[in-house]
């Protein structure tokens, strides 16, 4: 993730997204359609989107655009913002999360704000993060996830046998409940839940890590981008699910491989001005400690 800010883009056309819970949202939505007419610009939504909340007549259906919008605002907590950020991958759509959810790490702005993060983003004041990814060696729809790419053994299944290797060489090969691969985003939530590292914003690289190894020198490591990720999972043992930030996608067969390669500048994170990853930190994850 880099943590030099881009300038954002002109804002006209902004695609509204929100939490799976509508009830919490809906004064929001109306809040943001105020805000978008006084801004003058226009506010649309997918369909499902406009179903969402009884405001169909309010906002413009997303389908008719003859090209992608300049900003998605998303009014939820980290998994709805991750949606987003897949969702508009490889376009540079910035992605302008308030945070409707538990912890908000990749939101820009709070509820508590909700009027001046509305008009912060119509109006284009914010910085925009270029986000890298985890490209998973399969087709599968929209294969690169923001925050990690997991592999888990199924539930009430045999304990996993996986193993990885980079720069072609075997580096772990142990009896777990699974592995994780996560990106600096991604390094602050299932990874963080694995016991780390947490990558700042900025460093160049992603974290693997087994996810309850049956060994005692199992250790995560940090690789380098250019590296390829090789998982495999031993002869004779049960698939395995694979999930792109925590999303299932496919499996991973017994005897079967895939490979995962870093990639830059998959997706875009607006975030307010002179934000600050240590700061965020105490304050995100030191309230849960509470």
């Amino acid at each position: 993730m880099s943590a030099t800010p881009k300038a954002p883009p002109e804002v006209r056309t902004v695609v509204l997204a929100t939490h799976t819970h509508p009830e919490q949202t809906t004064a929001a939505v109306e809040a943001a359609i105020a805000a978008a007419e006084r801004a003058g610009r226009t506010l649309v939504a997918e369909a499902g989107e406009r179903g969402k909340h009884g405001l169909s007549d309010r906002l413009a259906p997303a389908e008719e655009l003859d090209r992608p919008p300049d900003l998605c605002l998303v009014l939820g907590g980290d998994g709805s913002i991750l949606q987003a950020l897949r969702r508009w991958s490889g376009t540079g759509v910035p992605i302008f999360g308030i945070n409707f959810g538990t912890i908000g790490f990749l939101a820009a702005t709070e509820p508590a704000d909700l009027e001046a993060g509305l008009d912060r983003a119509f109006s284009g004041e914010f910085d925009v993060m270029s986000m890298p990814g985890l490209e998973l060696g399969l087709p599968v729809d929209r294969p690169v996830g923001l925050n990690d790419v997991s592999f888990v053994r199924r539930p009430h299944g045999r304990v996993a046998e996986l193993s990885y290797s980079l720069g072609g060489e075997e580096l772990g090969h142990v009896r777990c409940d699974g592995l994780v691969a996560a990106t600096p985003a991604g390094s602050t939530g299932y990874n963080l839940a694995n016991s780390g590292p947490v990558l700042a914003w900025g460093v160049a690289g992603y974290v693997v890590s087994f996810i309850a190894p049956h060994t005692l020198t199992a250790r995560a490591l940090v690789a380098a981008p250019p590296d390829t990720l090789r998982v495999s999972n031993a002869r004779g043992r049960e698939p395995v699910d694979i999930a792109l930030d925590g999303d299932p996608v496919a499996h991973l067969e017994s005897g079967a491989e895939v490979e995962i390669h870093f990639r830059e500048d998959v997706a875009a994170l607006a975030q307010l001005p002179g934000s600050n990853f240590y700061h965020r930190m105490r304050d995100k994850f030191g309230r849960l400690a509470k």
